[in-house]
């Protein structure tokens, strides 16, 4: 076993051992190893991709676990890169600041902060703000601009420390990082530490209703070793002395689920949002393993039919290019062949991307201008759950001549 790798023997929310395997993708490299044209010649190794459901709770999970210093430790995705996200982020703190009726000067505490997008807007609003996050690259970057982020994991012993010094947090936020953490009880237990008594804790991560019912098999790779439902953190958070209080479906991501939670016993109450996605998560199944087993059917049928729309484009001498180099690209490309025999090249706006190549498949990742310099005959999004903003901003490709496709959730050409 590889030096950075790991497995679990138990569920990462309940400690049970009864594990199922209910889908197995084509392994891949670590989803952000892009490599330099100096890099290329060294192999990639690539890692399990084994997702297993615990029978015991319910909870969605990778057991092989990377080491997240390997994964982390520096990191290429930047939120401020995407507007859509960027307009979802201050809708998102806005609403945080009215909902919880924040006054100005409370510490706001972002754990797996990035590049400070997200406390930006509460900074503007008068807020503390601290960021944590283990990518040095972008904590040194987040600081420099003005938001204070400090280079570390965000564990229990981190969290008594910030509280120590600066004092409790009326919010703590984790957004699409509550999905990366191994150890889940010592992340809940420091967000449980760092918050004030009557402070909520605040969480997006990927919705396994939208995975399951869009075919949203790419967002599965090794820095998403959970795939959540509400029942199983109901239980987990109860088990940790805090409440699950309120969730709500949002369309980030192509579909994620945000939680509310608050130490035990809180002042607020329950809502009914918790019972009602329940009973929709058990309406779908997803409890049981051999829902899970049938989603690996559903996307082996999306994998055709676009295997299919590609062989006859490239039957007929036509170029294709693709737009975004999204972690969860390297998931999409490994399951559905999408090497260099069929992509030319990739554009991305992230200028951290630019002049790289993918994981593995070591697909060449160029500035957007490529785009209209080569004008290659067709274009694969990707990123597709910006694929609306993508395809507005790529106009003027569309009346050159070009086409679009649309992989997920089902594959459109336009």
């Amino acid at each position: 076993m590889s030096d950075v790798l790991t497995q679990r023997k138990t569920c990462r929310l309940c400690d049970g051992k009864n594990l199922e395997l209910v889908l197995s993708l084509a392994p891949t490299p670590p989803a952000n190893a892009l490599v330099s044209k100096e890099e290329l010649a060294a192999k990639q190794e690539c890692f399990p991709l084994d997702v297993f459901q615990c029978s015991d709770c319910g909870h969605v999970q990778l057991l092989d676990v990377l080491d997240p210093h390997f994964l982390f430790g520096h990191y290429l995705y930047v939120s401020a890169t995407s507007p859509v996200f960027v307009r979802h982020l201050q809708e998102y703190a806005d609403w945080v600041i009215s909902a919880f009726d924040i006054p100005p000067e409370s510490l706001i505490v972002e754990a797996g902060s990035n590049d400070g997008t997200f406390l930006k807007f509460f900074k503007q609003a008068g807020m503390e703000i601290l960021g944590v996050d283990p990518a040095r690259n972008l904590a040194e970057a987040a600081t420099k601009s003005g938001i204070e982020t400090l280079a570390e994991m965000f564990t229990l012993f981190l969290a008594q420390k910030i509280r120590r010094e600066r004092g409790p947090a009326k919010v703590v936020v984790a957004n699409n990082v509550f999905a990366h953490a191994d150890d889940l009880a010592g992340f809940a237990e420091a967000a449980r530490e760092l918050l004030d008594d009557d402070g909520v804790f605040i969480f997006e991560v990927s919705y396994l209703v939208d995975v399951y019912e869009k075919k949203l098999f790419d967002t599965i790779y090794h820095e998403h070793v959970s795939y959540h439902t509400v029942a199983p953190l109901a239980r987990f958070f109860e088990a940790h002395g805090m409440e699950l209080i309120d969730v709500q479906r949002v369309q980030s991501q192509g579909g994620s689920l945000r939680a509310i939670v608050q130490k035990k016993n809180g002042n607020r109450k329950i809502q009914q949002s918790v019972k009602e996605l329940i009973q929709l998560e058990k309406s779908l199944g997803l409890d049981t393993p051999a829902t899970m087993k049938s989603f690996a059917l559903r996307i082996d049928t999306l994998r055709k039919e676009l295997n299919r729309v590609i062989r006859e484009i490239k039957g007929n001498n036509k170029r294709i290019v693709a737009f975004g180099a999204p972690a969860k690209a390297t998931t999409l490309m490994y399951y559905f062949g999408l090497g260099p025999d069929i992509l030319d090249f990739i554009v991305d706006e992230n200028p951290l991307k630019q002049g790289l190549f993918t994981p593995g498949l070591h697909i060449p990742i160029l500035q957007p201008h490529a785009l209209y310099e080569k004008m290659p005959d067709y274009l694969l999004i990707l990123a597709w759950n910006f694929a609306e903003d993508i395809m507005r901003r790529c106009e003027q490709y569309h009346n050159n001549g070009g086409q679009f496709i649309v992989p997920i959730p089902q594959v459109e050409v336009i």
